[in-house]
């Protein structure tokens, strides 16, 4: 019982640099969490999700290493770069349409969004095949293949409680925007996600 406790605590602590830390992920699920509402955190947790389980499978099998991301990095932070510029293009053109709504009706952007945003993240890759790596080569020191899973579940739900608790402020704040606020925040946040694009391909 220690044994696990002790582990959960390490997994809570060290994954709270990632889950917390600020990019292009966060930006998105302002944006969202002021468009739809507090379900987008959750919506865009579950495309999160869906790379980054079968990442942490791929790592601890050592199918997905640090010898082979150098040469796919390049072409991941080029892709991710011009995906961000092109989804920040999307934002700024909506706010030009003639009828302004802030609480559209749900659609599968933030899952998508979560997904693309996710994968394509440089910063995102490298933090679990470092910082990361470190939890995965611990938990299948510990329990074997089906520590991976144990190691999931104590970080994944970090990432689900973050980004509703954000998306929920950002709904809240928008019911307080006026339209021009409202736009000029959405501009604020856009413009973030085109700095974070830059410092893709700065990275390269």
């Amino acid at each position: 019982m220690q044994e696990i406790l002790g582990f959960a605590i390490m997994v809570v602590a060290i994954s709270a640099s990632g889950v917390m830390s600020p990019g292009p992920l966060f930006s998105a699920n302002i944006i969202y969490g002021l468009k739809e509402g507090k379900t987008a955190g959750l919506k865009i947790a579950i495309g999160h999700t869906i790379v980054e389980f079968p990442l942490i499978i791929l790592l601890g099998a050592g199918i997905f290493t640090s010898n082979i991301f150098p040469e796919y990095r390049i072409l991941i932070a080029v892709i991710g770069a011009l995906g961000i510029f092109a989804f920040a293009g999307l934002q700024i053109r909506s706010l030009f349409q003639k009828n302004i709504q802030k609480n559209l009706t749900p659609s599968r952007g933030p899952i998508l969004a979560g997904i693309f945003l996710s994968a394509l993240n440089p910063f995102f890759i490298v933090w679990w095949l470092t910082i990361g790596f470190k939890l995965i080569t611990e938990s299948i020191e510990l329990w074997g293949f089906i520590g991976i899973l144990v190691l999931f579940l104590f970080h994944i739900w970090m990432d689900y409680v973050w980004l509703y608790v954000v998306a929920f402020f950002a709904s809240k704040t928008s019911n307080f925007l006026s339209n021009r606020n409202y736009k000029i925040l959405i501009i604020c946040l856009t413009i973030i996600l085109i700095y974070f694009g830059i410092e893709f391909l700065r990275e390269v």
